[in-house]
């Protein structure tokens, strides 16, 4: 169209300097400047990918080397899924740009997306919830930019994970929300020196991967490394509540970091005034940010999501974006499969609720979702829980623990899933009772599949709530996807 015959309003359109940003997220000739590599042909890529099963079309593929795997073994089925071209350190009969080492040219690529985005980064770890509190992070500020925000999928927190979604943040993205996780000491810092955070959060600190570090101080001390790579004038944002705050805000201070504190604390910088069950589940909170008190409904069930909420609220302050915004997110959130999601299941007479918590476990967490159990409306509340994994030596007493929780969220029946359990077992065979002062029935098995038909034994009736809950490698997910799978009503719906 001339620009001269246009509309008087449309040629006075403000531009931004991001207007002039490219729309794809790589060409052929950024990924040469990125990574100093040879182009066979000219391409623009929509994505990037590293495993060839979730390649989609438009995508360029990055044929990382491990010790046990060769991507490039899988150059065939990733260009037969619609890959644009491959990132390889040997030439190929594709589209490709040749490099020296794959590793180094996603590094690579990850830092080249990083400086060329005027993106605000926010940073999370934490023991518990950092996924969640990752996805509500985006949801709150993906609204509030009107879909310029980018996050790290799934649970992409590792040394592939975060340099992957940083090569996947688009140019013309406004806010970048990146999860970093750890098995083992010095594993945090490198993470928070590719994301280089704007904003850095820690949910909480528990005992997950004790069996690696040892103790809590050495967990609290190794989560704070996201600190490290604090930009400066970054902001720091801690649980007040948690006994590792004083601990946690040292770290923050010795990095130069802004620090903003929340939780139930009276000395929290966001601070929890008052939390009201909502009807359908959630809670109406009201926060004090000190200079203004702001009330917003969760949807999310449970108290630590209250808790959670004003981390959130803390990180998308502190980032510049809008907690009106904010508030109708939190509201709209349902729960993420594996963590959280709710399905109603058709059984014979009406409906039961199963709750997927399987992709992750450990006891903090246990504790939180049973007792968000013992809040939700149900004729009788049934739990599967499988083993926690990396406890090391405190395998068997943290498992034993949990008779105290499961008899105060009122279960009445139990299935335990894997060899840690036994010692939940031994216990709950002690007569441990519930709330009603009724002993607990439970039955140990091994595998999933013992699960399934153990529950299908005990028969689902209307108004049950279940709870499914174990560490991911136990395979939890299995089950519940069995259930719905195998609902008379078909597929269930989410609640």
């Amino acid at each position: 169209m001339n620009v001269s015959l246009a509309h008087p309003m449309l040629r006075q359109w403000p531009v931004a300097e991001r207007d002039a940003l490219p729309m794809s997220l790589w060409t052929a000739a950024e990924i040469v400047a990125a990574t100093g590599g040879v182009t066979s042909h000219d391409f623009a890529a929509a994505g990037v990918e590293m495993d060839s099963r979730d390649v989609k079309p438009g995508d360029v593929f990055v044929a990382l080397r491990g010790e046990a795997m060769d991507g490039h073994r899988f150059i065939p089925q990733a260009f037969e899924k619609g890959a644009v071209a491959a990132i390889v350190d040997r030439p190929v009969d594709y589209p490709h740009i040749l490099v020296a080492d794959t590793t180094k040219a996603l590094h690579d690529l990850a830092h080249f997306a990083r400086e060329r985005s005027h993106a605000i980064r926010i940073g999370i770890t934490g023991s518990v919830g950092k996924t969640g509190v990752k996805e509500a992070i985006f949801a709150c500020l993906d609204r509030a930019s009107r879909g310029a925000a980018h996050r790290s999928v799934r649970s992409y927190n590792n040394h592939v994970g975060v340099p992957l979604s940083l090569a996947r943040l688009p140019a013309r993205a406004r806010f970048g929300v990146f999860e970093m996780g750890m098995n083992h000491s010095g594993e945090i810092a490198p993470l928070a020196d590719h994301v280089r955070p704007h904003v850095a959060l820690i949910t909480t600190i528990a005992p997950a991967h004790i069996e690696n570090l040892g103790s809590l101080e050495a967990i609290a001390d190794e989560k704070a490394q996201i600190f490290t790579g604090l930009l400066p004038g970054g902001t720091a944002v801690i649980p007040a509540d948690s006994e590792w705050a004083g601990r946690l805000i040292g770290h923050a201070r010795n990095c130069g970091a802004t620090i903003v504190t929340f939780g139930r604390s009276a000395g929290a910088d966001v601070r929890l005034l008052d939390a009201i069950p909502a009807p359908g589940g959630g809670a109406l909170v009201t926060a004090d940010l000190g200079e203004r008190r702001i009330c917003y409904h969760v949807a999310e069930p449970g108290e630590h999501w209250i808790v959670n909420s004003l981390g959130v609220m803390a990180a998308v302050r502190a980032a510049g974006g809008d907690l009106a915004s904010a508030g109708l997110a939190l509201a709209e959130m349902g729960g993420l499969k594996g963590r959280g999601a709710r399905h109603r299941i058709a059984v014979p007479g009406g409906e039961a609720l199963m709750i997927d918590e399987s992709y992750n476990a450990n006891p903090a967490s246990m504790r939180a979702t049973l007792k968000a159990l013992a809040a939700t409306p149900a004729s009788r509340r049934l739990a599967v829980l499988g083993s926690m994994k990396e406890l090391g030596d405190f395998t068997e007493a943290f498992h034993r623990q949990l008779a105290e929780p499961l008899a105060e969220a009122g279960v009445a029946y139990t299935i335990l899933v894997g060899e840690e359990m036994r010692a939940l077992a031994e216990e709950l065979g002690k007569g441990t009772g519930n709330s009603l002062g009724k002993p607990i029935a439970f039955a140990h098995c091994q595998t999933p599949v013992e699960a399934i038909a153990l529950l299908e034994q005990w028969s689902l009736a209307p108004g049950d709530a279940v709870l499914v809950k174990g560490s991911n490698s136990v395979g939890l997910g299995r089950l519940v996807s069995h259930f719905i799978e195998n609902s008379p009503a078909g597929t269930a719906a989410g609640a």
